[in-house]
């Protein structure tokens, strides 16, 4: 997973899940789309962290996923979350197995976009639940808690509960992983029994953010942008367009010469000592 205001997030609007979904793309490209749509929101899709999964380079997994912008596919930007305390810019990053063109994409960070009523009328295949991924990632960190899908599935449910009372990884992670025995014959017992027996007691949960504002970001440049002025995930800059001509009256007085402008105003004014004679 992802820190927090990180990861993928699934955009609205998907239509159900079919053996062609990326059928236009190039073989890489549609391998590693088919990757990302198959996680669950949260989980990390950086390019460090797709390399040591797919059997792909980073500098290779960059260009495709800026090819999966072009494609419609996917878009990174920044959301503002509103809390009790602040406004908080977070990254972003869209997915969407449904390609998507820039006006759509346009209104969907204006908060315009309705939901696909195919997408909730049809069952979508279940994704893996945060829960999980956290017991199945276990053993990377620590090998003697290595489980079997099996266990994973039979601890779930202790996990989410924990979660369900407001613990975070981390907390799981610590309860689970710390003091072990030099030797563990029954790893998932262990774990079983540390779940139960540390089980943290409900916290209030506090307001869901409220998302304010919303904006894309340029995927060379970074630059933020609506989608009507990114065609492709692009700003005007990165695609080479010629800078569009100042806005102002017909007889507004250039940058340059505003300093002379000064001058002549100046040189008219009238003498504060000479105003009482005229």
């Amino acid at each position: 997973m992802a820190s927090p205001g990180y990861g993928k997030r699934s955009a609205p609007g998907q239509r159900p899940r079919t053996d062609h979904d990326f059928a236009h793309l190039l073989p890489r490209d549609a391998a590693v789309a088919a990757y990302i749509d198959g996680l669950c929101d949260g989980a990390d899709i950086s390019v460090k962290t797709l390399a040591k999964t797919l059997p792909y380079g980073q500098c290779a997994l960059r260009t495709t996923l800026n090819r999966l912008q072009e494609a419609g596919h996917l878009r990174r930007g920044s959301e503002c979350i509103a809390t009790e305390e602040a406004l908080l810019w977070v990254t972003r990053t869209f997915f969407s197995r449904t390609w998507h063109d820039d006006d759509w994409w346009d209104a969907f960070i204006r908060g315009d976009v309705p939901q696909d009523q195919d997408q909730e009328r049809t069952p979508q295949r279940p994704t893996r639940s945060r829960s999980f991924i956290l017991l199945a990632a276990l053993g990377r960190h620590t090998p003697t808690l290595t489980l079997s899908q099996a266990d994973c599935v039979t601890l779930e449910p202790q996990v989410t509960e924990w979660f369900d009372r407001g613990a975070t990884e981390l907390e799981v992670l610590h309860a689970l992983t710390e003091g072990l025995p030099a030797r563990i014959h029954h790893p998932a017992a262990l774990l079983r029994r540390r779940l139960l027996d540390k089980l943290p007691p409900v916290r209030e949960a506090s307001p869901a953010p409220r998302v304010v504002l919303r904006t894309l970001e340029c995927r060379e440049c970074r630059a933020p942008g609506n989608a009507s002025a990114m065609p492709g995930g692009l700003c005007a800059t990165c695609r080479g367009d010629a800078p569009t001509a100042p806005h102002g009256p017909t007889d507004a007085v250039p940058d340059h010469g505003v300093p002379a402008r000064m001058s002549a105003v100046r040189a008219g004014l009238v003498p504060r000592a000479e105003r009482g004679r005229r």
